[in-house]
């Protein structure tokens, strides 16, 4: 899962991220700052806060925290779609039901604009390609309520078994080089 970024001045820097999905994001949010500046815009990562304009008294961190408690949090499950096992992931329909159930929202309307919210801001990220699609814009919501729509906590442990494809394939080539920061590794 590692990538390779050339700049300007021909520094080669190599990414390694976790699994699949994270060079996927990765690569996504390097595209779109690519596509932004070289549009002669200002790059930065939009707020959901201020953008889907949630209320002060929502604090994301926190129901995130009580999202992954082990005893009254999202059950964690080996979910399988498509000839593909989905390890330590739930379902769309999973995060509102939790959601209706702990009183963090009065309907599943509400629901979706708040596990967006956590979608948007990281404390979730989508795991199959429907939840993907959605995602990047193309459904009406980025977070779908459905059985079929996947997602995962970022730190997880998350993986998929049966997803290999010839862009997985990293050519054998030594990378050596500090680790500037987790799952990333920056050659010299």
């Amino acid at each position: 899962f590692v990538f390779k970024l050339t700049a300007t001045k021909q520094q080669e820097h190599f990414f390694q991220a976790a699994y699949l999905e994270e060079r996927d994001a990765w690569v996504r949010d390097i595209k779109k700052a690519i596509h932004c500046l070289d549009g002669g815009q200002r790059f930065a990562r939009k707020s959901t806060r201020r953008s889907i304009r949630l209320p002060d008294t929502i604090n994301l961190s926190a129901l995130y925290l009580s999202m992954k408690d082990p005893e009254k949090g999202i059950k964690e499950l080996k979910l399988e779609k498509d000839k593909k096992v989905f390890n330590y992931c739930f379902t769309g329909i999973a995060v509102i039901d939790w959601l209706v159930s702990s009183n963090s929202i009065r309907n599943r309307k509400e629901g979706l604009v708040l596990a967006s919210s956590l979608l948007s801001e990281g404390y979730l990220q989508p795991a199959g390609d429907t939840s993907k699609a959605a995602a990047e814009g193309l459904s009406d919501t980025p977070f779908l309520d459905l059985c079929d729509a996947y997602y995962y906590f970022p730190d997880s442990g998350f993986f998929c078994e049966g997803s290999s494809s010839d862009d997985d394939v990293v050519l054998k080539e030594e990378f050596r080089g500090i680790v500037v920061k987790q799952g990333c590794l920056l050659k010299q």
